[in-house]
């Protein structure tokens, strides 16, 4: 496939599975009561959470494999097993603690851990098609899982209990697992099954879900943080503001968790790091573009999209859009790191995710909700400058250190 017919597929897939989740939320809103939905989306953050530490864990060292030799292939079939195994003792602890758990709540979470192999491991399935450099078979299963979870829960009555929306939405998306792992075996049968390789020392998983725990959690406590202590109203304001950005979540995640195996099309380093800092120049582009549209909304579109909350969060979109800005630059820096050398990325998150933190509290303190905004824009700032500095100091020549460089027993994968 040649590169810009895989790049489409990747982004589009990114999108599928972007919107199958914001659609998912928004049919269950519709058949749901208020408490009901409020139930459903916290099961369905649980989930969020899962699906981020799952992906940093297996997704991500997987897509830093290049080729598409046996030893690659095995890998990516490994990966798919182990999330399979993982999820289902997870989810069976899960299901089992909630079992004996009065409420609805309780109800809701032991179906999440029924299905929680299905979803996950379909999701696995993408960065095992994407690493064999088959982004177009990801499009399809995700395809067929977009078609089959909304129809599946259009078909659920009003006043559904979030615990059978919650089934309902994970066993819709079997047909898309069996169809992926078909695919998958047709191509990776065979191959080395090596399951222990995950559970050593050295994996890069350990390190990706450290920066996921610190980059995501972080900065949602402290603006939590702030506004328990300080006023309630920053939460909303920051919450609606970023809100508003959700597309170019969709894009930074697809550079960080897609875009090595495309990168790694290109013959050398410097090529690929050029590619890098092009695609920041564009990210960073399209986030000054969409802050500017948001910006020249009239108001009443604007209280459709937030209610409200829309004239605070309007405030916040010079700081909010420069924030972006800045985070496309960081995103593709650490694409560019990731490269280069995957485990120089893991202190630059913890310091200047730290660093953001004290940015935001500092900005609340000497300017409000205006300040705090801008605090976050500050630390977005210096973790683009340190990132790409640090590509600058490692250099295009440097020899990469890739999940797939360290042979199998020599402790790392």
């Amino acid at each position: 496939m040649r590169a810009r017919t895989a790049i489409v597929c990747s982004v589009a897939d990114q999108g599928v599975a972007a919107l199958t989740n914001i659609l998912v939320l928004v049919t269950a809103a519709r058949l749901s009561t208020v408490a009901d939905f409020a139930r459903f989306s916290a099961v369905y953050l649980v989930f969020t959470v899962l699906l981020g530490v799952f992906g940093a864990y297996t997704g991500q060292p997987l897509v830093l494999r290049r080729g598409g030799s046996e030893e690659v292939r095995g890998a990516c079939r490994s990966a798919v097993a182990f999330t399979l195994l993982a999820a289902a003792v997870l989810g069976t602890l899960l299901a089992g603690v909630c079992l004996p758990l009065p409420g609805a709540t309780a109800r809701a979470l032991m179906a999440l851990g029924l299905v929680l192999p299905v979803v996950l491991g379909q999701d696995t399935m993408r960065y095992a098609f994407s690493t064999l450099h088959l982004p177009h078979l990801a499009l399809a299963g995700d395809t067929l899982r977009l078609v089959c979870v909304l129809g599946a829960l259009a078909a659920q009555p009003h006043g559904a209990p979030a615990a059978r929306l919650v089934l309902v939405w994970g066993l819709s998306t079997l047909p898309a697992l069996l169809l992926s792992a078909a695919l998958l075996h047709r191509r990776a049968a065979g191959t080395p099954l090596r399951l222990k390789v995950l559970l050593r020392r050295g994996h890069l998983g350990r390190r990706f879900v450290v920066e996921f725990a610190v980059g995501n959690a972080t900065g949602q406590l402290s603006v939590l943080g702030l506004g328990t202590v300080g006023n309630p109203l920053v939460v909303g304001a920051l919450r609606g503001a970023t809100t508003l950005f959700g597309p170019l979540n969709v894009l930074f995640t697809s550079a960080t968790g897609f875009g090595p195996p495309l990168l790694g099309r290109l013959a050398d380093e410097r090529r690929r790091v050029r590619a890098a800092a092009t695609l920041a120049a564009v990210l960073a582009a399209t986030a000054a573009a969409w802050a500017t549209a948001l910006a020249l909304l009239p108001e009443p579109v604007g209280r459709r999209l937030l209610g409200d909350t829309w004239p605070t969060a309007a405030a916040l979109l010079p700081a909010t859009g420069s924030q972006y800005a800045a985070m496309a630059v960081g995103t593709c820096g650490l694409l560019a790191l990731r490269i280069l050398d995957p485990r120089t990325t893991l202190a630059i998150q913890v310091v200047f995710s730290l660093a953001a933190v004290a940015f935001l509290t500092g900005g609340y303190v000497l300017g409000g909700v205006p300040g705090a905004a801008w605090g976050l824009c500050l630390g977005s700032v210096c973790k683009a400058v340190a990132t790409w500095t640090r590509v600058a100091r490692l250099g295009a020549d440097r020899a990469p250190v890739s999940a797939g460089a360290v042979r199998p027993g020599s402790g790392s994968s």
